[in-house]
C-alpha cells in the first residue's frame, strides 16, 4: 500500500482550504475552479505524489493520503441520514480536501442519475439500503470497478474519511489487475482481453425498470495487451459463454488473492484508479446514534481512456450512456 503521511502539511493545508468558497454547493462550478488554482500551490512532495501517481499509476492501484486535517468528532455535524446534502452546509475540510486532491488530478464530475446529480456524494449507512448501494452497511459490498458500463466512468474514486465506524470493522478492499494479472494464465488473458460481455447495471441507470437486463458490453481486460486496464463487476457482469464464465472465474480468483484492506480513518482520503483496480467494502454495524461511518465522495475524469473530449469543466454532470 502506498500511503504519504500529510501530517506535516496540515497547516498549509487548512490555509489553502480556507481560500476556498466556504458554501460550495451556493456555485460549485466557482468552487472547483477556486480548488483548481489552489491546488498549484500543494506543498511540494504531496502535488509531486499525485503527478506520479496520475500520470503512472501503482501496482497496488491506489495511494492513500494520511494526516489531513479533520474536525474533531465534537465539531462535525451528525453523520447525515439523507440525500443530498442542504445546499447552505458549509464547508467540511475533508470535502475541502477532495477540491484542492481531485483537482490537480483531473475534473470532478456528476452523473445525471445517480445522487440527485450532486458531485459530491455523502457515504453513511441506511436503514434497508439495496446490496448494490454504497449506503448498504451490514452486508458486502462486493467488488467492482465503478460504472465499469458506463460509457463515461470515472478515472478516479476518490473517498475522503470525516467519521470511522465505531468498531473500525469497515475496511475498503482493493484488487489491482497489475498484481492479479500475472497469476492469469496465457489463455484466460487472451480470452477475456478486448472481448466484449453482457453487463447488467445498477439500481440508479436502469431507468425505472427494476430489470432491464445486461443492456451494456463491458470487456475485461482492455487497451495494452501488458498493461491492461480492468473491467470488472462481481454482481453485474453475466458472461453466457461457458469459456468466458470460466475466464472470469479465472480473473475473479486472481483479484482475491491480490487483495489489500484499507480501514479508512479522519483525515484519510484514499485514491482509488478506477481502470485498473475492483474495490469493496466489508460490512459493518451501524448505531444510528448522529457518529456512524462517514465518507465523502467524489469522481474525477482525466484525458486517460477517452473520458473527455474537450471543452470540459469540473463541476459538469454527464448523461447515461452504456458501453456498447
Amino acid at each position: 500500500m502506498t500511503v504519504v503521511d500529510c501530517t506535516q502539511y496540515a497547516g498549509e493545508l487548512r490555509e489553502l482550504s480556507a481560500r476556498l468558497p466556504q458554501i460550495p454547493r451556493a456555485d460549485l462550478y466557482a468552487f472547483l475552479d477556486s480548488a483548481g488554482t489552489a491546488a498549484t500551490a500543494l506543498p511540494g512532495p504531496l502535488a509531486s505524489a499525485l503527478d506520479t501517481f496520475n500520470a503512472e499509476g501503482s501496482q497496488d492501484g491506489h495511494l492513500l493520503l494520511r494526516g489531513l486535517p479533520v474536525e474533531d468528532d465534537a465539531a462535525l455535524p451528525p453523520t447525515p441520514s439523507s440525500t443530498p446534502a442542504p445546499a447552505d452546509r458549509p464547508l467540511l475540510t475533508m470535502e475541502g480536501m477532495l477540491g484542492l486532491v481531485g483537482r490537480r488530478l483531473g475534473l470532478h464530475t456528476g452523473y445525471q442519475e445517480l445522487r440527485s446529480a450532486t458531485v459530491y456524494h455523502d457515504v453513511y449507512p441506511s436503514p434497508n439500503a439495496h446490496h448494490l448501494s454504497s449506503e448498504t452497511s451490514e452486508t458486502l459490498l462486493e467488488f467492482h470497478t465503478e460504472m465499469a458500463y458506463h460509457l463515461l466512468q470515472p478515472n478516479y474514486v476518490m473517498l475522503a474519511c470525516s467519521r470511522a465506524d465505531h468498531e473500525h470493522r469497515a475496511a475498503t478492499l482493493v484488487a489491482s489487475v497489475r498484481k492479479a494479472l500475472p497469476l492469469l494464465t496465457a489463455e484466460v488473458r487472451e480470452r477475456l482481453f478486448d472481448r466484449k460481455m453482457p453487463c447488467c447495471v445498477d439500481v440508479a441507470f436502469r431507468g425505472g425498470d427494476p430489470d432491464p437486463g445486461a443492456i451494456a458490453r463491458v470487456k475485461p481486460l482492455y487497451g495494452d495487451p501488458r498493461d491492461p486496464f480492468l473491467g470488472y463487476d462481481r454482481e453485474l457482469l453475466s458472461p453466457k459463454d461457458p469459456d468466458d464464465v470460466e475466464a472470469v472465474a479465472a480473473l475473479s480468483k486472481a483479484l482475491d488473492e491480490v487483495t489489500e484492506a484499507v480501514y479508512l480513518t479522519p483525515g484519510d482520503l484514499l485514491i482509488v484508479d478506477n481502470f485498473r483496480t475492483t474495490h469493496a467494502r466489508t460490512p459493518f454495524t451501524p448505531r444510528w446514534d448522529g457518529h456512524d461511518r462517514w465518507l465523502h465522495r467524489v469522481y474525477i475524469r482525466t484525458e486517460r481512456g477517452e473520458q473527455l473530449s474537450g471543452g470540459e469543466r469540473a463541476g459538469d454532470v454527464v448523461a447515461f450512456t452504456p458501453r456498447a
